[in-house]
Protein backbone atom coordinates (compact mmCIF):
# COMPACT_ATOMS: atom_id res chain seq x y z
CA UNK A 1 0.00 0.00 0.00
CA UNK A 2 1.07 3.78 -0.88
CA UNK A 3 1.73 5.36 2.33
CA UNK A 4 1.39 8.42 0.61
CA UNK A 5 -2.29 7.29 0.25
CA UNK A 6 -3.15 6.46 4.12
CA UNK A 7 -1.34 10.29 4.60
CA UNK A 8 -2.83 12.43 2.08
CA UNK A 9 -6.50 10.69 1.67
CA UNK A 10 -7.07 8.09 4.60
CA UNK A 11 -6.37 9.71 7.21
CA UNK A 12 -7.54 13.41 6.25
CA UNK A 13 -10.63 11.85 5.34
CA UNK A 14 -11.00 9.94 8.65
CA UNK A 15 -10.19 12.76 10.85
CA UNK A 16 -12.45 15.20 8.98
CA UNK A 17 -15.45 13.03 10.36
CA UNK A 18 -14.67 13.45 13.80
CA UNK A 19 -14.33 16.65 16.16
CA UNK A 20 -11.36 19.26 15.26
CA UNK A 21 -9.72 18.93 18.34
CA UNK A 22 -8.86 15.17 17.35
CA UNK A 23 -6.75 16.52 14.49
CA UNK A 24 -3.01 16.97 15.37
CA UNK A 25 0.20 16.05 14.43
CA UNK A 26 0.74 13.50 17.09
CA UNK A 27 -2.21 11.63 16.17
CA UNK A 28 -1.17 11.61 12.59
CA UNK A 29 1.89 10.63 13.84
CA UNK A 30 0.54 7.62 16.09
CA UNK A 31 -1.84 6.63 13.16
CA UNK A 32 0.78 5.94 10.61
CA UNK A 33 3.31 4.54 13.14
CA UNK A 34 0.82 1.91 14.49
CA UNK A 35 -0.24 1.29 10.80
CA UNK A 36 2.63 0.66 9.88
CA UNK A 37 3.53 -1.52 13.24
CA UNK A 38 0.42 -3.85 12.81
CA UNK A 39 -0.44 -3.94 8.77
CA UNK A 40 2.53 -2.08 6.94
CA UNK A 41 -0.88 -0.96 5.36
CA UNK A 42 0.15 -3.70 3.21
CA UNK A 43 -2.26 -6.48 5.22
CA UNK A 44 -5.69 -5.85 5.73
CA UNK A 45 -6.59 -9.33 7.56
CA UNK A 46 -4.19 -10.59 10.41
CA UNK A 47 -2.19 -13.18 9.16
CA UNK A 48 -2.93 -16.44 11.26
CA UNK A 49 -5.34 -14.35 13.83
CA UNK A 50 -8.82 -12.67 14.16
CA UNK A 51 -8.00 -9.11 13.36
CA UNK A 52 -8.87 -6.43 10.46
CA UNK A 53 -8.39 -3.52 8.63
CA UNK A 54 -4.69 -1.91 7.95
CA UNK A 55 -4.88 -0.73 11.96
CA UNK A 56 -5.33 -4.34 12.75
CA UNK A 57 -8.77 -4.11 15.31
CA UNK A 58 -10.50 -7.03 16.97
CA UNK A 59 -14.00 -7.62 16.81
CA UNK A 60 -13.48 -8.28 20.97
CA UNK A 61 -10.77 -5.71 21.27
CA UNK A 62 -10.71 -2.23 19.85
CA UNK A 63 -13.77 -2.20 17.82
CA UNK A 64 -15.69 -3.37 21.10
CA UNK A 65 -13.73 -0.88 22.91
CA UNK A 66 -14.66 2.25 21.02
CA UNK A 67 -18.37 1.59 21.34
CA UNK A 68 -18.31 0.81 24.70
CA UNK A 69 -15.95 3.71 25.95
CA UNK A 70 -17.86 7.07 27.22
CA UNK A 71 -14.73 8.72 25.17
CA UNK A 72 -15.69 7.49 22.12
CA UNK A 73 -18.86 5.94 22.00
CA UNK A 74 -21.54 8.53 20.78
CA UNK A 75 -18.89 9.68 17.96
CA UNK A 76 -18.22 5.67 16.98
CA UNK A 77 -22.03 5.78 16.34
CA UNK A 78 -22.28 8.31 14.80
CA UNK A 79 -19.11 7.82 12.10
CA UNK A 80 -20.75 4.24 11.50
CA UNK A 81 -24.12 5.74 10.87
CA UNK A 82 -22.46 8.72 8.72
CA UNK A 83 -20.97 5.90 6.62
CA UNK A 84 -24.13 4.08 6.22
CA UNK A 85 -23.92 1.61 8.35
CA UNK A 86 -26.35 0.25 11.43
CA UNK A 87 -25.29 -0.64 14.77
CA UNK A 88 -22.10 -1.83 15.71
CA UNK A 89 -22.33 -5.47 14.81
CA UNK A 90 -19.87 -8.24 13.53
CA UNK A 91 -21.35 -7.62 10.00
CA UNK A 92 -20.24 -4.01 10.10
CA UNK A 93 -17.07 -5.33 12.05
CA UNK A 94 -15.82 -6.61 8.86
CA UNK A 95 -16.29 -3.52 6.90
CA UNK A 96 -12.75 -2.20 8.23
CA UNK A 97 -11.16 -4.56 6.38
CA UNK A 98 -11.68 -2.68 3.17
CA UNK A 99 -12.96 0.76 4.59
CA UNK A 100 -9.48 1.75 5.65
CA UNK A 101 -11.24 5.90 6.43
CA UNK A 102 -13.91 3.97 9.02
CA UNK A 103 -10.78 1.75 10.31
CA UNK A 104 -8.72 5.02 10.36
CA UNK A 105 -11.42 6.80 12.20
CA UNK A 106 -12.15 4.39 14.68
CA UNK A 107 -8.31 4.37 15.07
CA UNK A 108 -8.00 7.47 15.89
CA UNK A 109 -11.06 7.00 18.40
CA UNK A 110 -9.08 3.91 19.94
CA UNK A 111 -6.41 6.59 20.97
CA UNK A 112 -8.89 9.08 22.24
CA UNK A 113 -9.56 6.59 24.72
CA UNK A 114 -6.69 6.59 26.31
CA UNK A 115 -6.18 9.16 29.72
CA UNK A 116 -3.01 10.70 28.82
CA UNK A 117 -1.63 12.87 26.19
CA UNK A 118 -0.49 11.90 22.74
CA UNK A 119 3.17 11.41 22.36
CA UNK A 120 5.44 14.09 20.84
CA UNK A 121 8.22 13.15 18.00
CA UNK A 122 11.03 12.36 20.75
CA UNK A 123 8.98 10.03 22.99
CA UNK A 124 9.07 6.80 21.27
CA UNK A 125 9.42 5.01 24.45
CA UNK A 126 6.64 6.31 25.90
CA UNK A 127 4.34 6.32 22.42
CA UNK A 128 5.66 2.58 22.47
CA UNK A 129 3.33 1.84 25.82
CA UNK A 130 1.10 4.05 24.73
CA UNK A 131 0.24 1.51 21.91
CA UNK A 132 0.66 -1.29 24.01
CA UNK A 133 -1.60 -0.20 26.44
CA UNK A 134 -4.36 0.42 23.53
CA UNK A 135 -4.00 -2.30 21.05
CA UNK A 136 -2.82 -4.80 23.37
CA UNK A 137 -0.58 -7.22 20.56
CA UNK A 138 0.02 -10.67 21.43
CA UNK A 139 3.47 -10.59 19.84
CA UNK A 140 4.49 -7.22 20.11
CA UNK A 141 7.75 -6.37 17.98
CA UNK A 142 9.28 -3.87 20.06
CA UNK A 143 12.31 -4.02 17.55
CA UNK A 144 10.59 -2.48 14.36
CA UNK A 145 8.65 0.45 16.46
CA UNK A 146 11.30 2.92 16.70
CA UNK A 147 11.93 2.97 13.14
CA UNK A 148 8.31 3.27 12.42
CA UNK A 149 7.58 6.06 14.50
CA UNK A 150 10.31 8.01 13.06
CA UNK A 151 8.52 7.31 9.72
CA UNK A 152 5.52 8.67 11.05
CA UNK A 153 6.82 11.79 12.09
CA UNK A 154 8.86 12.21 8.61
CA UNK A 155 5.74 11.27 6.92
Amino acid sequence: MNLDYITRVVIPAALKMLPARMDSMEARAMLVAIGLQESRFEYRTQKGGPAEGFWQFEASGGWKGVFTHPASTHIAHDVLSAMGYGEPDLHDYYAVENNDILACALARLLLWTHPKALPAQWQADYAWQYYLNLWRPGKPHRDTWDGFFDDAWET
